[in-house]
């Protein structure tokens, strides 16, 4: 079952876009070295429509943010905003620097906390406005702009969000170039998956026994599969699917793709061990291998890095330079 940074709580780019909504005339200022007249631009202020629809009028650039979605803080940091995050959630662990930084819950939010450190820019998630709508309006009335950003469910609405990101922290050039790499790289290993001739069948495992989870359509790790042209043997269902053992065994992979290392010991050898996988290929073939959760399910810019792993995982040959 997955949270935000994990399967625990189940559950950037078009080229420079055009700011939505109301914009100032552009002043001028005189130059105190001579009479040139220079022409000031600025983004701000940007009216913007986050992820459940509501309008955002963001007058200035936000210098003091809060980010209560990890994968919304690593897109942050990834636009160079390092020194304007000031708070982040509970879950929130990349980059290194948000250990630092303080936290103020994640799916209850510390109002306290968020109000002591007087943010500009706070961004939310939808559950937040789903099941908490009393504080997201108390930020409101503080006079904190407040941005719902869902976690996507593909690559194209990670794209997306980074877009958004940008425009609200005055960042598009820089969203710009994030996303400009992620599509570039997602490029690069379609082309070396051409170069694959058969493709292999892979189970990917995204909780263990008793409640054993896999992944279909409709999640990051399936649309990775299709990339590096491997086969989601669960790829006819869609989403987070329970399966007992005697089903994911009939699926007979060729590599399993365990996500869950970060809490349980050597997930590997879990699976090695267990009664009645033998003869599974993946098994017979010591082709079970665990990989960072967070770069395979988090909706943030890691998510190329977790591509290229999975791409060096199944097919080495091909991926592995």
């Amino acid at each position: 079952m997955k949270k935000q940074f994990s399967i625990g709580s189940l559950l950037l780019m078009i080229m420079m876009s055009i700011l939505i909504g109301c914009t100032n005339e552009k002043p001028v200022s005189q130059s105190k070295e001579s009479n040139t007249i220079v022409e000031e631009t600025s983004a701000f202020p940007v009216t913007l429509t986050d992820d459940v629809g509501e309008e955002v009028i963001i007058e200035q650039k936000p210098e003091r943010i809060v980010s209560l979605l990890p994968s919304t803080t690593e897109i942050i940091f990834s636009l160079g905003l390092d020194k304007e995050v000031v708070g982040v959630s509970d879950y929130c662990n990349y980059p290194e620097a948000t250990e630092k930084l303080e936290k103020v819950g994640a799916q209850q939010m510390n109002l306290e906390k968020i109000l002591e450190l007087s943010p500009d820019l706070i961004l939310l998630q939808d559950y937040h406005y789903t099941n908490s709508l009393d504080s997201v309006k108390q930020l409101k009335d503080a006079g904190i702009n407040v941005m719902i950003i869902k976690s996507g469910q593909s690559f194209e609405d990670v794209y997306e969000s980074i877009s958004l990101l940008g425009k609200a922290t005055g960042q598009t050039e820089e969203a710009n170039e994030v996303v400009g790499k992620m599509k570039q790289e997602m490029d690069e290993m379609k082309e070396k998956a051409k170069a694959i001739t058969e493709e292999k069948k892979v189970w990917v495992e995204v909780s263990p026994q008793p409640d054993i989870f896999t992944t279909g359509t409709n999640t990051f790790m399936h649309e990775m599969l299709e990339t590096i042209q491997a086969e989601n043997v669960a790829g006819d269902q869609e989403g987070w699917i329970k399966m007992n053992e005697e089903q994911a065994v009939s699926l007979n992979p060729d590599v399993i793709i365990t996500t869950y290392g970060y809490y349980i010991e050597n997930p590997e050898q879990q699976v090695y061990s267990r009664q009645g996988w033998a003869e599974v290929p993946a098994v017979k073939n010591k082709q079970v291998f665990d990989v960072n959760n967070d770069t395979v399910t988090r909706p943030g810019p890691r998510l190329v890095e977790g591509v290229e792993t999975l791409g060096k995982l199944i097919y080495p040959d091909v991926f592995t330079e």
